[in-house]
């Protein structure tokens, strides 16, 4: 499992884009998410993405595998919402195990062909966390505002089934992402350390948070520099910012993060901000140019794309990052780790 932490030594890491964009390409029905295995479900099942791994699995093996040949080092697993808690929307918690197992095993079949193919750029999987729909720190009613509609242990537990599978499906990392609630984020590290503490294994983590506006904070609050504090007590493998807003947006916040952490840097910023669709049209050279930007100021170790990014950003991101040499870090505790 050390592969990676020696490999972003030397280069600047590409991670891949946006699954959903890729997903909604295909157009699928609602007959299409069922499958044959839940033909006869008593839910409706559109939407839930994360299912396409057992009922569409020959189309998240394609998806990683066009990221793969854009340029990308790492993929993510299609499981942003694979817990009970985003799970609990279909009535399908049972299924979470299976879920993450089976699209770690896919996306690793696919990164293994691919760095068989070519031995000197090894391809990775990074287990993909999303940060769930409830929040430890808010209230979700205005009324209450002590009312938490989920507690610590809950998400603690959660976390640690998720985080079972995709380890014993294969990940080579861990990618807890999309944080906007940094307690549900501490909840995930903590059943991330029970796991390893009790397999007696090490698995790289990567931690990427979200900063959800112009003012610079995270959505319960948190600045950059409150945000890495929070999560620095765990050994990192790097800590970085994705989504919410576009690659210009976020050079700011990434600036401040570099300056202040000892850990490897990470981005995965949408294609620019949503039109009044709420789609998203910012070209691949258009978001190349503002991530150069980044690599010419030394801030990033590994780059990719969140919303609305497809095969294309990320070819036109993979061919930039190879001119410049990844970001210096200030001590070696981050490779020791």
């Amino acid at each position: 499992m050390s592969d990676i932490k020696l490999e972003i030594q030397k280069r600047i890491l590409v991670l891949d884009g946006a699954m959903g964009t890729m997903l909604q390409r295909y157009k699928f029905t609602e007959e299409d998410y069922r499958g044959e295995r839940f033909k006869d479900y008593p839910t409706s099942l559109k939407g839930n993405n994360d299912l396409l791994s057992l009922t569409q699995p020959k189309a998240i093996a394609e998806v990683h595998r066009l990221y793969f040949e854009a340029g990308a080092d790492i993929v993510e697993t299609n499981t942003f919402s694979g817990t009970t808690i985003g799970m609990a929307d279909y009535n399908m918690e049972d299924l979470v195990y299976e879920l993450n197992y089976e699209s770690a095993k896919i996306a690793k079949q696919v990164a293994d062909e691919f760095t068989q193919k070519n031995p000197s750029q090894p391809r990775f999987v990074a287990g993909s966390i999303g940060p769930t729909n409830r929040t430890a720190s808010l209230s979700p009613d205005v009324n209450r505002p002590e009312y938490r509609a989920i507690t610590f242990d809950d998400l603690r537990v959660a976390y640690k089934q998720q985080v079972e599978a995709l380890i014993d499906g294969g990940v080579d990392v861990l990618l807890v992402e999309t944080i906007f609630d940094t307690l549900n984020a501490k909840a995930c590290l903590f059943a991330i350390e029970e796991v390893k503490e009790e397999r007696n294994i090490d698995i790289p983590i990567m931690v990427s948070g979200t900063i959800t506006d112009a003012s610079g904070r995270t959505l319960s609050g948190q600045t950059v520099e409150a945000f890495l504090a929070s999560i620095s007590h765990i050994p990192l493998l790097s800590v970085g910012f994705n989504c919410a807003l576009g690659a210009e947006q976020l050079k700011p916040y990434l600036q401040r993060l570099s300056n202040e952490t000892e850990f490897y840097t990470s981005a995965h910023p949408n294609a620019g901000l949503p039109n009044a669709f709420g789609e998203y049209d910012q070209s691949p050279k258009q978001m190349q140019a503002f991530i150069e930007e980044y690599l010419q100021d030394g801030l990033i170790n590994i780059i990719g794309g969140c919303c609305g990014t497809n095969p294309e950003h990320i070819k036109a991101i993979a061919e930039v990052a190879k001119k410049y040499k990844p970001r210096n870090i200030v001590c070696s505790s981050a490779v020791e780790n």
